[in-house]
């Protein structure tokens, strides 16, 4: 009770803008907007910036923008960024994703999914539930695709990371069993829309790796973690993996994301397998990877 007294008293005091007096009040104060400005949505950010060239200077601000992408993310700053913010919010929000530059004719549906951040260069792909996977750094990717079905990329661009989830045809439909579909967990670097390189095409994917399950599963699985937080808290929940996936009824597809990971599965109905798939983009040929795909394919 008191401390609804308290907050009572507290609104009332405030003062309304029509008891001020406009000939001591300043309504056109940068400091004043630029705060009010942190606690509005990117769509009202783009209509106070459109009243008048006044507000247009003070709302494209780049530290406006940078503390609504990272808000509405949910991450961390990533430190230095290669594009303005506005634009990288931008980017995010506008409805694209990666089958709208290319590939459309195999695309079907999709799902934002959300925001992850690489804080180390290495990345642990998998297709198991199990937090208990062996890894062995001294391996290699065949190796480890043989042996555990999963991997480590190295040379990952830091920072913020986007994830969908992409419901595309499949190339394969000569199989009497298969729909025609497959599932693919599609993760970018934040800025991969914004460059040159992937915008002409010269940055395209490349197949790293693959992993056949001959045998029925339960479900179409695929992760992908900073190998830097595989065994912390901040990734348990993703491991935790009968609190996020359904009952085996149900077969729409589920995602799970954390500070430093993503996941994504969906129950199968009877089977004889899976083919799982990883793909990578790098800037350039020897430059550094910017976005990771792993797909399952009924076989």
């Amino acid at each position: 009770m008191r401390k609804r007294l308290k907050r009572t008293k507290g609104i009332c005091s405030c003062s309304s803008p029509r008891c001020i007096n406009h000939s001591s009040f300043n309504w056109y104060e940068q400091d004043l907007w630029t705060y009010i400005a942190r606690f509005l949505d990117g769509r009202s950010l783009v209509m106070l910036g459109a009243t008048n060239k006044w507000f247009n200077s003070v709302i494209m601000q780049d530290c406006i923008w940078k503390f609504t992408c990272l808000r509405d993310l949910q991450v961390p700053d990533p430190g230095h960024v290669a594009f303005s913010w506005s634009k990288l919010y931008a980017s995010v929000v506008d409805g694209s994703h990666s089958f709208i530059f290319r590939q459309q004719e195999k695309h079907i549906d999709w799902m934002r999914i959300g925001a992850f951040s690489f804080d180390s260069e290495v990345a642990f792909l998998s297709q198991r539930m199990s937090a208990s996977v062996k890894i062995l750094k001294q391996e290699n990717i065949d190796d480890m695709l043989q042996s555990y079905g999963s991997c480590l990329l190295r040379k990952i661009k830091t920072g913020i990371w986007i994830a969908d989830l992409q419901l595309v045809r499949c190339p394969v439909c000569d199989q009497e069993k298969c729909e025609g579909t497959m599932q693919m967990l599609d993760a970018r670097h934040i800025e991969l829309f914004l460059n040159q390189g992937f915008q002409d095409g010269s940055w395209d994917y490349e197949l790293v790796g693959s992993h056949e399950i001959k045998k029925k599963v339960r479900g179409a699985y695929g992760a992908i973690f900073d190998f830097k937080y595989l065994t912390s808290k901040s990734t348990a929940g993703i491991f935790d993996y009968k609190s996020w996936i359904g009952q085996p009824n149900d077969f729409q597809p589920k995602a799970i994301i954390a500070l430093h990971a993503v996941a994504v599965n969906t129950n199968l109905q009877e089977n004889q397998g899976v083919l799982i798939k990883y793909h990578t983009m790098r800037a350039g040929a020897e430059g550094e990877i910017v976005s990771i795909r792993i797909s399952q394919q009924l076989l």
